[in-house]
């Protein structure tokens, strides 16, 4: 038996109801005619208090930056892309790290949801923190009756924090078989990976249901650093995962050729699967607490359009 988690789907632990936080929605709202120019750096200013250095960017955030207005890579729109990313998966790593897919499209309503095995999952196949568990048909009336494939579909990031990539993507649902370890949703494994060489491993996680974040080496050594904006800071340290090596050497694969890629995991115990590829976490807006470990991350980054000038 599965317990439900008390939240409907994904665990995004920024807080997007204070009054900070909806005063700049509107400020956002204000310069959205801008061009992506002018308007990513008012946004970073915005959120980071600070202009950024975008055409010699030297911390990650701001190579996030550089990369959402001049990286043109016609891959990413692939690799963003929660439904097409599976064949890239299976191609780099093998078919059984993607997790089993049971129906893509736009209309739930067409679904023979006889055939669908519960528990399952649905979300969409270009946003985070989207999506619903699907347990029992209970579920699935409850989704049918209340459709959020009009507003899902309706969610941006090429225009929200112009994340080009996501322009690429045509919008669809997926439905996918609902992972698990030890009763509950297996934990979050983010691996940041540049070229092929795996730097970090940020592991969201839950104890007495409460979200904490925990950074790690590729040697399950603690990092200091986390993002203050985000989960807090988890007070425990975390047992290394028994297949922390395997976690690293597939995340060194997918991540080949690619100057930089988040490939994120759920461990289930006795497999890994790769819940998706992130090519500008947090909008590159996200804080690091201490503060300088956004240049120490930067430095990892080599943008080759960068050092080709």
């Amino acid at each position: 038996m599965i317990d439900k988690p008390k939240e409907k789907f994904l665990r995004g632990g920024y807080e997007q109801n204070s009054v900070g936080y909806l005063l700049k929605r509107i400020f956002w709202r204000l310069i959205r005619p801008l061009p992506d120019r002018l308007f990513i750096p008012l946004q970073f200013l915005s959120i980071k208090g600070k202009w950024p250095n975008i055409h010699n960017p030297k911390t990650f955030c701001e190579k996030v930056q550089y990369r959402k207005l001049y990286d043109r890579n016609p891959l990413y729109g692939k690799l963003v892309d929660k439904i097409a990313v599976k064949d890239y998966i299976a191609s780099r790593i093998g078919p059984e790290h993607a997790i089993p897919t049971y129906w893509t499209g736009t209309d739930i309503h067409a679904v023979d949801w006889d055939k669908i095995p519960l528990p399952a999952v649905i979300k969409p196949n270009h946003a985070s923190a989207l999506g619903l568990f699907l347990y029992t048909r209970s579920d699935i009336d409850d989704l049918l009756r209340n459709d959020p494939t009009k507003d899902w579909l309706a969610v941006d990031h090429a225009r929200f924090n112009r994340e080009w990539a996501y322009s690429q993507v045509q919008r669809k649902l997926v439905i996918e078989k609902m992972l698990s370890k030890d009763g509950g949703v297996p934990w979050d494994y983010r691996c940041f990976v540049f070229d092929g060489k795996v730097s970090h491993i940020i592991v969201d996680t839950r104890i007495d249901n409460e979200g904490y974040s925990a950074t790690y080496t590729p040697h399950w050594e603690r990092l200091p650093f986390y993002d203050p904006d985000y989960y807090p800071h988890c007070p425990h340290e975390l047992p290394r995962p028994l297949l922390l090596d395997k976690m690293v050497e597939l995340a060194s694969e997918v991540g080949k050729g690619i100057d930089f890629v988040r490939v994120d995991f759920f461990d289930t115990g006795d497999q890994l699967y790769i819940g998706e590829l992130t090519f500008y976490p947090g909008g590159g807006y996200e804080a690091f607490d201490p503060p300088e470990y956004d240049r120490i991350i930067g430095d990892r980054w080599t943008i080759p359009s960068l050092t080709r000038r």
